[in-house]
């Protein structure tokens, strides 16, 4: 009999799986706001219509957060994974076909369903393949394709945009979606299942888990009943409006007010996400180094939350800079704060939850992402709409992330998994 063959190291493939399918994401979600200026001026938006088309999306986006978390907790990640990426890369390419205001709206609320899943999804794919250890590095490393998206989206978006047109990038964009799943398919299984891990990693991966127990259905309203939960509803909802603050406006921004043409922002915008990246790894790697230097899970954790939350007050400065180049440097430091911060808030779930409830309690903390998100891009529009200045909102960006982590450490507790 040959014998198996396993593959070293394989949960460190597993994640730059979900790391590729994240950068997809988002240059999938990115493309109508790098093509922003040239989609409000061939419609006649204005800020509060586009802002409007932006909110279908989160509208979606924040439903669907809780649906799928449920979704992958029932189905689990691999067909989990293959519904999600299916939904959102055919409404991707389905923005090709946009006839105006109402379709494209329409997409954009198919595209949010479909995209939501990552999120639950992802952690649910660390917290089964990492250790405790290095759950915080695992959610870095997969939230870098955040990053990493954004910064290969614009220059292709409008390279696309320049040499095929604007519907063309939409179909190319959303096929990027469909050949990554066929690599999931063809090399994903979960730990139990799969024949190339090794039963030292297998060990390594159990290390530090209690005993299974009986699986058992979660319900939202016994999630809902824990301070824990409500710990990371909240502050997600308060914090992520400043990273979704420059996702959405970023390019309209740097063209109107720092008088950017669409290939400067292609040249440019790309810029912050290169820093968010570092962030990413810097809360990753941070947290698990202190509980490898015998922190409690709970104050490393703490410790990365901090210093991303102190970071993302930077927005104020940039509110007031007098340059173009001083905006965008300390744009870059609150992108890499909020990275630093949602490293290992995103860990959280794995941390203080039971296996079959991680991808619920994930879903509902994107609910809070949504609904803050929604709100806070609304509210942009009608300010920039009516008082001309993104000064206001680039302060409460900057100020709400501090309301966030209060929340998250006045309610959290310490991270014991809960029964």
């Amino acid at each position: 009999m040959t014998p198996r063959r396993f593959v070293p190291g394989l949960r460190w493939w597993i994640v730059s799986l979900i790391f590729l399918a994240t950068t997809i994401n988002f240059i999938d979600r990115l493309v109508i706001a790098v093509l922003a200026p040239v989609i409000t001026e061939r419609l006649g938006l204005t800020n509060l219509e586009f802002a409007g088309i932006s909110t279908w999306f989160l509208l979606a986006y924040t439903a669907s957060q809780a649906i799928s978390g449920k979704l992958y907790d029932r189905l689990g990640t691999r067909l989990g994974f293959t519904l999600s990426v299916l939904l959102w890369s055919f409404a991707e390419m389905g923005h090709a076909f946009a006839g105006g205001l109402r379709s494209l709206s329409a997409l954009r609320f198919l595209l949010g369903l479909g995209e939501a899943g990552n999120w639950p999804g992802a952690a649910k794919v660390i917290a089964e393949w990492f250790p405790v250890r290095e759950r915080a590095l695992g959610m870095a490393i997969f939230n870098c394709g955040v990053a990493f998206g954004s910064i290969v989206a614009p220059p292709l978006i409008v390279w696309l945009q320049i040499h095929l047109g604007w519907q063309a990038t939409f179909l190319a964009t959303g096929l990027l979606g469909l050949a990554w799943l066929v690599l999931w398919r063809l090399f994903y299984q979960t730990p139990d299942r799969h024949p190339k891990l090794g039963p030292l990693e297998r060990a390594l991966i159990l290390n530090g888990r209690g005993p299974n127990r009986p699986v058992r259905a979660v319900r939202w309203r016994d999630l809902l009943r824990l301070r824990r939960t409500w710990a990371i509803v909240l502050a997600r909802l308060l914090t992520d409006p400043a990273w979704w603050l420059y996702i959405t406006w970023l390019p309209l921004y740097l063209h109107n007010v720092r008088g950017f043409s669409l290939q400067q922002i292609g040249m440019f915008a790309w810029a912050p996400y290169v820093v968010a990246a570092s962030g990413s790894l810097t809360g990753g790697w941070l947290s698990g180094h202190l509980i490898a230097r015998g922190w409690s899970v709970g104050k490393a954790r703490r410790a990365a939350v901090l210093l991303g939350a102190a970071l993302m007050t930077a927005g104020i400065p940039a509110a007031h800079a007098s340059s173009a180049a001083a905006a965008l440097a300390f744009i870059s430091v609150v992108m890499f704060g909020f990275q630093c911060w949602i490293a290992s808030v995103q860990t959280l779930p794995g941390d203080l939850f039971p296996e079959h409830a991680i991808a619920s309690v994930a879903g509902l903390g994107g609910v809070g992402a949504g609904l803050g998100a929604m709100a806070f891009t609304m509210a942009t529009g009608f300010v920039v709409d009516h008082l001309h200045s993104y000064t206001p909102i680039l302060v409460a960006g900057a100020l709400l992330p501090l309301l966030g982590t209060c929340a998250l450490l006045l309610l959290g507790g310490t991270a014991v998994p809960a029964e």
